[in-house]
């Protein structure tokens, strides 16, 4: 941190203290948040701050009442700390159940999500167990969608996009795939729906390395959109899909064109493709220039697995 910036950060934690201490209604209760440089404190007392949006929103409570984990053992850990550890683990930016051992005698951060006390790590990874792969899509799904619905209410865009992420040790549908970063490494692939410009993740299609393709998206692709064109508020489905040239194949094509859902895929630079652009060049049709000088001209054109001929725009800089 640069001094102009250590010197502004000083002053307002000054101003913060001598302001007194700062009301947060938690779910576990009214806490004071006072700032204090020289005290030895938890380093997870920002977390109150967004316990309190949690209290007002009731998501946290909604969430926790919709789990299906259940427990007959009197000994069982109760499912809110279960679920509040997650939560606090996810919060504090922990990548493995070890880290939680960072966590276990944070009372603080426990007491705002109305917790008991933080779980082990043994004991959530046996919860976590314990819940089958249907039952936590039924309960996960409607969890998100219900965070995020109101954001939807007008036109926006879904972004689709394929990501290698390498995986180090042994983890369930580790193989070795397309992995350009890190070629022979074990990896999954997550196809991740998002809506763009906000980057708010909707959904994640998580795939073996071998599975980089887009059609191990096309099904996840098709149940989003279902869903939110059956939203019990109206429907919530994008105004326009956009994805690269991986995704402009045939069978993410009529899984759009199905549902009358508009789209914008880049095309890949195929024998078809810069034929169609190298008559493009030659014709005189093209659009004025745009703010950032692209020309468009519009065509059309049937490439190789295609049912259908289908219109294709060719973008340019200009011509002029």
């Amino acid at each position: 941190m640069g001094e102009s910036k250590r010197k502004r950060a000083v002053a307002l934690a000054a101003e913060a203290l001598a302001a007194g201490p700062q009301v947060v209604d938690t779910l576990g209760g009214r806490m004071h948040v006072r700032w204090d440089e020289q005290a030895a404190a938890t380093p997870n007392g920002q977390l109150v701050f967004f316990a309190e949006f949690l209290a007002a929103t009731g998501v946290f409570d909604r969430w926790v009442a919709g789990c299906p984990l259940s427990y007959r053992s009197g000994n069982a850990p109760d499912k809110r700390d279960v679920l509040g550890t997650l939560m606090l683990a996810m919060l504090a930016g922990h990548k493995r159940y070890a880290h939680i051992t960072g966590l276990r005698g944070d009372a603080v951060a426990a007491q705002a999500l109305g917790m008991n006390k933080v779980v082990s790590e043994d004991a959530l990874r046996r919860a976590m167990q314990r819940i089958g792969e249907a039952a936590s899509t039924a309960w996960m799904r409607p969890s998100l969608m219900h965070s995020v619905r109101e954001a939807l209410d007008r036109p926006w865009v879904l972004d689709i996009d394929a990501s290698i992420k390498p995986l180090y040790g042994r983890q369930e549908g580790a193989e070795v795939g397309y992995n350009p970063a890190k070629p022979m490494r074990p990896s999954h692939v997550l196809h991740t729906f998002l809506v763009g410009h906000l980057r708010l993740v909707l959904e994640v299609q998580v795939s073996s390395g071998k599975q980089h393709t887009s059609g191990h998206a096309k099904a996840a692709l098709g149940r989003l959109l279902d869903e939110l064109g059956q939203d019990p508020a109206g429907d919530r489905r994008p105004a326009l899909v956009r994805g690269d040239s991986g995704y402009g194949n045939e069978g993410i094509l009529l899984a759009l064109e199905s549902r009358a859902q508009r789209y914008l895929l880049r095309l890949r630079q195929t024998a078809n493709v810069k034929r169609l652009v190298a008559m493009a060049f030659g014709r005189t049709d093209w659009s004025r220039a745009d703010a950032q000088g692209c020309q468009m001209l519009e065509s059309q054109v049937r490439l190789h697995g295609w049912s259908r001929t289908r219109r294709v725009v060719v973008g340019a800089p200009s011509l002029r």
